[in-house]
């Protein structure tokens, strides 16, 4: 007699067929329940009775799979969906259940994932999709047609579209973390971390008496001793070497920021930068021209801060530089800043400052450009490009494709905990009051940079590949970041070139995918605000579209998240590398510095501790990490999509140790961009 199917004779002979359900409790930290769990399966031909889940013991603890049958009157045919409800056992208070997956098999002995993995409340009624991922000009099945336009419309009335500026991107529309579905909000184990780590910071610094301090530092040591044990390699390193012009070069091209540098091909007429000027700095013999056209001279040119607003600081408002930074790659390749002009207009009061010129004022020179770097980093590249526009993928996804849909099972897991991330800074550092509220810009600034920065943003510059090639950067070297990117990008697309063409065999099939086409109209009109001059798509027609959109966002909320943010406690707890509030404004003359003049500009001790234990917070690595790779929700049910995915992650093992093998023979390591190191999503 079959495993799967049971004869029992009541006067007649009755095939009783049986379906074995393997049921999968998450692993996770208060996951179990001891409620009553029931099941009804639903197939083409008929549905089973709704049947409790009960065996011996507890069936449903943290991590633990349960065996189960269910019995029907003959088979159900091809099975579409299960239902799943949590009734209540009355003797215990409410305990949610986590239900990573459940698997079924037919008396035919076919094998069907049905995933879940979410949390599901006492009462709570879940209807579980199962088999293959299919598009939605592919159903076949009344019931399952029904179903999936069932689950989009809940979706859209559950994740609406919050319009708080006309010219920043959307948001979703929950004020609080707590009106989430639990399963978008942050594990126990991370929140409890990210409490303590908090607590630590904060009874740290109050004990020293540096929090609320209005001191001023008196020397530059002093700042080396803000936190006791939080220091990493890298932090130290910059507190040795934050004065050097090849370390200050080095960082545009593999610190936090190495987005806005550029080959300089011509100077631009309001940065007056003489041959005379910059001779004694270049190759003997050589010119600034010559330099030029050998590729050889880059620049950072901060024009999107000029004229921008800032907040009142002792009744004055601040000042920030919108300047340029020359540089010069010199025959040891290291990248050396050359000349700096603190302001876009030229005149007697923004004097072009020199290496040669007193070391404070050059130090104070490179002190506002970096700066205004950190600035337009935090907000522009790290805020607005990683952390909103990954909000606005979030949104439409969750939104616009079923969980059955082949890009939903791709893109949810790299969109792990981002609305809870986001929603929180929204509270505590983009708002009033916030982290921001407290640099240079202040809060309205900073929303006038992030308009600014996003009506800036081009479709290629999100494509890394693309910038690389348009800043001219292809051969300059030891660009770590682009090198390791580069690498990171080409293997992302390849696989997700391997699962698109998978399921869209030929451009029509991207044509006729209405949820597809819903899903980038919503990005373009949500997220960049339909701007059609930028070259973002606001529809598709091709299979190769697909693949360049899907791979940028991928790369978007991993690669290039990491890249940025990595690095923020390694690069800038060490405030006179660059800090988000300068006190004082910015030089007009040369020979009026001093060391006192740069300690006095910088923040006084209570702000800089703020922004340390921000960048502590938020470089921190907790327990539930999941790597760029992995996979741990299994969504996909086809064996060639779990091949697609394992050769994926020997990809990314191949770079990890080829980036390891190169930084063992770096004084300074980039890891950033080391798949090792790179979260699945933006979580922080």
């Amino acid at each position: 007699m079959s495993q799967c199917q049971l004869e029992v004779t009541t006067g007649y002979n009755v095939t009783m067929a049986e379906y074995q359900l393997e049921v999968t409790t998450g692993d996770m930290m208060y996951a179990g329940t001891i409620d009553h769990i029931f099941i009804t399966i639903f197939g083409s031909e008929a549905r089973s009775d709704r049947t409790e889940l009960d065996n011996v013991g507890i069936d449903f603890s943290a991590g633990k799979v349960g065996t189960y049958i269910i019995k029907t009157k003959g088979s159900l045919g091809r099975l579409l969906f299960v239902k799943v409800e949590k009734d209540p056992n009355r003797v215990f208070p409410e305990d949610e259940w986590f239900c990573s997956k459940i698997v079924v098999t037919t008396p035919e002995r076919d094998v069907v994932l049905f995933p879940c993995h979410r949390w599901i409340s006492r009462g709570e009624l879940v209807e579980l999709r199962g088999g293959k991922a299919v598009q939605v000009f592919k159903e076949d099945h009344p019931l399952l047609i029904n179903h999936r336009n069932k689950e989009v419309m809940i979706k859209k009335d559950m994740y609406k579209w919050e319009i708080a500026d006309e010219k920043l991107p959307h948001h979703i529309h929950f004020k609080d973390v707590s009106e989430f579905p639990a399963e978008l909000r942050f594990s126990f184990s991370k929140t409890s971390e990210m409490l303590d780590a908090n607590r630590k910071s904060c009874v740290e610094l109050t004990f020293k008496g540096l929090v609320g301090s209005t001191k001023q530092w008196k020397n530059f040591d002093n700042i080396k001793h803000i936190f006791w044990f939080r220091k990493t390699e890298k932090s130290e390193y910059v507190a040795q070497h934050w004065k050097d012009d090849d370390f200050f070069g080095y960082q545009f091209l593999n610190a936090t920021n190495p987005t806005v540098i550029e080959r300089c091909l011509e100077l631009p007429p309001n940065f007056p930068v003489t041959e005379e000027m910059v001779k004694p700095f270049l190759e003997d013999g050589s010119s600034l021209k010559k330099e030029m056209e050998r590729g050889k001279i880059f620049i950072c040119d901060q024009r999107i801060m000029d004229g921008i607003p800032t907040r009142k600081y002792n009744c004055d408002c601040l000042h920030v530089s919108s300047g340029f930074c020359l540089f010069y790659l010199n025959q040891e390749h290291k990248l050396m800043p050359v000349a700096i002009q603190l302001h876009q207009q030229p005149s007697e009061q923004n004097p072009i400052f020199l290496p040669s010129d007193p070391e404070p004022d050059w130090l104070l020179a490179k002190l506002f450009v970096k700066s205004t770097d950190v600035m337009m980093y935090e907000v522009v590249h790290h805020l607005l490009i990683t952390h909103l526009l990954a909000e606005v993928f979030t949104v439409a996804t969750l939104r616009n494709f079923p969980v059955i849909h082949p890009l939903y099972k791709l893109l949810i897991p790299h969109f792990r905990f981002t609305l809870h991330i986001n929603t929180q800074s929204r509270k505590l550092i983009f708002a009033p009051d916030g982290t921001l509220d407290r640099s240079s810009l202040g809060y309205e600034g900073t929303k006038e940079l992030i308009r600014r920065g996003l009506s800036e943003m081009t479709y290629s510059s999100l494509c890394l590949p693309d910038n690389i090639g348009a800043r001219g950067l292809e051969s300059i070297p030891n660009f770590y970041y682009r090198d390791d990117g580069l690498e990171l990008w080409k293997i992302i697309n390849s696989f997700v070139k391997h699962i698109v063409e998978y399921y869209y065999p030929s451009d029509n099939d991207v044509y006729k995918d209405t949820e597809l086409q819903d899903w980038i109209s919503e990005i373009f009109t949500h997220g960049f605000l339909g701007n059609k001059h930028a070259g973002f798509p606001e529809s598709f027609y091709t299979v190769k579209e697909v693949v360049k959109f899907v791979t940028m966002v991928i790369f978007t909320v991993t690669a290039q998240h990491a890249a940025l943010n990595s690095g923020q406690f390694d690069y800038h707890f060490w405030i006179p590398n660059g800090s988000l509030l300068l006190c004082k404004p910015p030089p007009t003359k040369k020979g009026q510095s001093s060391m006192e003049t740069i300690l006095e500009t910088l923040p006084n001790v209570g702000e800089t501790v703020k922004f340390a234990a921000m960048f502590w917070l938020l470089s921190d690595k907790y327990s539930d990490v999941v790597v760029l790779g992995d996979y741990p929700e299994e969504r996909f049910d086809e064996p060639i999509l779990k091949q697609m995915i394992k050769e994926f992650q020997a990809e990314l093992s191949y770079l990890s140790k080829a980036i390891a093998a190169r930084n063992s023979k770096l004084d300074l390591p980039y890891t950033y961009l080391d798949p090792k190191e790179i979260e699945n999503s933006v979580t922080i």
